[in-house]
């Protein structure tokens, strides 16, 4: 990895870019892929236009395997989408990739090939109860695929504590969490809490267990919180406060500059 995660103490703001369900998946709607595919590049630019560092592209279903499975025609739809936002976009623009649940080898192949900069992990260590099942993810299959394919400089991203993961089993600090997917291969963790102090409690404990490990906000930022949450943390994964008419909106570039504007007031 290049190091971009961490470089010259600038906050990450990365934008949340939602798909509606892909080719391949239950619920997706017959000819709507192109113009999943529009608004994608759409959010990505406005993105950039306000400002913002990059985007991570997900995908949203109404269900989900909890396995390294990825149907073929949506791993495709996902690479188009991503490589599309990427030839959208200028190159310092950070273009990310999930395919929920948990499907880091494709997405993976998925990044590497259409020209992304990273993966968020859903689950990289341990395991985590999701309404679908049970989450097992298996992180040497994922880091020998990650050499094999020529990806090493795909940072990965390993959620730790939030909305999509929980420690099962609840023996684990957040901390203890993060320390074991550093040891995995994560360049990143990314965590979040409703309750801004016990948001900022986590961000600490992870400094003090692992100090030059970045760390990504999974959610629970706007406007009003940025400024103290951001001084705590490396960047932040951003969605709702961002699209007009709340989650699953356009993304509003004005919306995006005055988040950013906060952001870069907390580096001075």
């Amino acid at each position: 990895m290049d190091g971009w995660l961490s470089a010259g103490g600038r906050k990450l703001v990365l934008g949340m870019v939602h798909l509606s369900p892909l080719p391949g998946t239950p619920f997706h709607e017959e000819g709507s892929f192109e113009r999943t595919l529009e608004t994608a590049v759409r959010s990505a630019r406005a993105l950039e236009e306000g400002g913002a560092d990059g985007c991570l592209i997900q995908t949203v279903d109404r269900v989900y395997t909890v396995d390294e499975r990825s149907d073929p025609a949506r791993t495709v739809a996902m690479g188009l989408i991503v490589r599309a936002v990427a030839e959208a976009t200028g190159e310092r623009f950070l273009v990310g990739a999930q395919l929920m649940r948990n499907a880091l080898q494709a997405s993976l192949a998925v990044t590497k090939v259409a020209g992304g900069s990273f993966i968020r992990a859903g689950a990289l260590v341990g395991q985590t109860l999701s309404p679908h099942g049970m989450v097992r993810p298996d992180p040497l299959a994922v880091m020998d695929y990650r050499r094999r394919i020529g990806a090493r400089h795909v940072a990965v991203i390993a959620e730790v504590d939030s909305m999509h993961f929980r420690w099962f089993g609840g023996e684990k600090t957040t901390a203890e969490v993060a320390r074991a997917a550093q040891s995995a291969g994560a360049d990143a963790v990314s965590l979040c809490h409703p309750d801004e102090d016990t948001a900022l409690e986590m961000i600490a404990s992870v400094r003090a267990a692992a100090p030059q490990l970045p760390v990504i906000l999974a959610g629970h930022t706007r406007h009003e919180n940025a400024a103290r949450l951001m001084a705590a943390a490396d960047g932040a994964f951003v969605g709702t406060c961002l699209e007009s008419g709340g989650w699953g909106g356009e993304i509003d570039a004005g919306r995006v500059a005055a988040y950013v504007d906060i952001v870069r007031k907390v580096e001075r």
